[in-house]
């Protein structure tokens, strides 16, 4: 890797384990908590009142897997606002149902549903674990974690499946998709086994298990690949690459003194819509950035005055261009993996960016000697969204949407470039000051 400089090596390796220790949003959500303690960041609760300080360090967090840290200002937020970065947690793949083992003998299987839109054909033939959240009766919230391969989705051969090639995999949903997990032994009913299987990792009794919420993920770890090791994969680039270079950012910046409250806020629920008291089309936001004004003595008119005095920057990761599919993408605008953040722009408003937002962040990467791409989907296919109109519609703040470049988005292995990790961390340090 002679081109590439050990730094932005190293911020890249960084980001693959920061992938690698997260393989749900709730463990995403810890390894941000984890990152901003050892920094000094002090937890809020919303259940308890707020008592904030100029310079002062804090972070909040609903239902374990949507964070919020933001590093108070200086000066009044109702003359200088706040200056927020938006990622979120979760990533498209497949969730156990409640009632998820089941007998198909000599086997037993676990049911799932898909959570999102995940390219289904990649999870055939993975490495395949478990992760999430699992509640006692005694209401204690336990992350839990299989880190070794324990499940699977064997692939249909092609003496049986003839025409796989040419059609594509295909899986029924309902049918086809359940994970096997154990060869069927003794008169104990799959799901006795399962939940035995839970509370052996977690030191408890099955008895004492109330309820769950785990993620199917691939055990396989991130790697760097390409002949100069300028590319890297790995699950969940989408997105945990921008919550990864908004906290190195915040954390990077978070000693200076700035008179705007910088804020990174890292939702749960996107990729299903963002309904959802956790999601970005609740609450949660508003409440914390009106609490924070509340706390430093700024009234309801101020809290509307440093609104309007506010810039958010929705990071989210680009489809860069894949040279074997050209008639995909729009063909003036074909965006390059290591050619520099991508700022998303939609007609339709299914990305908030606009002319002054587009120019304030294109600026921003100039500042920071990053190099700066647009993007626009092609006019005859539907364009994805993300938080960002969500969050300019519901706070009125001006918004922009930018993301990395990126291949096989919702694959269960993602690759992106090396650098475009590091130039991102550059423009958002940039841009907190």
């Amino acid at each position: 890797m002679s081109a590439i400089s050990e730094h932005v090596r190293r911020n890249a390796q960084n980001l693959l384990d920061f992938i690698d220790a997260s393989p749900s949003p709730w463990h995403a959500a810890a390894a941000v908590e984890a990152a901003l303690t050892a920094e000094g960041f002090q937890r809020l609760e919303e259940g308890r009142r707020w008592d904030l300080q100029p310079g002062g360090r804090y972070y909040v967090l609903r239902d374990d897997s949507t964070v919020a840290a933001f590093v108070v200002g200086m000066e009044d937020p109702a003359e200088h606002g706040y200056l927020m970065v938006g990622a979120h947690t979760d990533s498209p793949g497949l969730r156990l149902k409640p009632r998820a083992a089941h007998a198909a003998e000599p086997l037993m299987r676990l049911g799932v549903e898909v959570y999102g839109g995940p390219i289904l054909a990649t999870f055939a033939d993975r490495d395949l674990s478990l992760a999430g959240r699992v509640v006692l009766k005694d209401g204690a919230a336990r992350r839990v974690r299989f880190e070794r391969s324990v499940a699977r989705l064997p692939n249909l051969a092609i003496h049986m499946n003839r025409q796989v090639n040419e059609e594509g995999l295909k899986f029924n949903k309902q049918s086809e998709l359940p994970l096997l997990l154990a060869t069927l032994e003794g008169a104990l009913p799959p799901q006795e086994h399962f939940l035995r299987m839970l509370a052996d990792r977690l030191d408890c009794a099955p008895k004492d298990i109330a309820a769950w919420e785990m993620n199917v993920y691939d055990t396989q770890p991130g790697a760097f690949w390409g002949l100069d090791g300028e590319f890297i994969a790995d699950s969940q680039l989408d997105n945990l690459a921008s919550c990864h270079a908004a906290l190195s950012a915040l954390l990077a910046t978070c000693g200076n003194e700035v008179a705007a409250t910088r804020l990174c806020i890292f939702f749960d629920h996107e990729e299903i819509g963002s309904e959802s008291a956790k999601g970005a089309d609740g609450s949660f936001l508003a409440d914390v950035l009106e609490r924070i004004a509340l706390a430093l003595g700024t009234d309801r008119q101020g809290y509307l005055q440093a609104l309007a005095n506010s810039f958010c920057i929705s990071s989210d990761m680009a489809h860069a261009y894949q040279p074997n599919f050209p008639a995909a993408y729009e063909p003036q605008h074909p965006i390059k993996v290591n050619g520099g953040p991508v700022i998303k722009l939609n007609a339709n408003q299914r990305y908030a960016t606009e002319s002054l937002s587009e120019a304030r962040f294109a600026g921003l990467c100039e500042a920071a000697g990053v190099p700066c791409q647009r993007y626009a989907h092609r006019t005859d296919l539907a364009c994805g969204s993300t938080i960002g109109p969500i969050t300019a519609a519901g706070l009125g703040v001006r918004t922009v949407d930018v993301g990395n470049p990126m291949w096989a988005m919702h694959s269960i292995r993602e690759s992106a470039g090396v650098l475009d990790h590091s130039y991102m961390i550059r423009v958002l340090e940039r841009y907190f000051g």
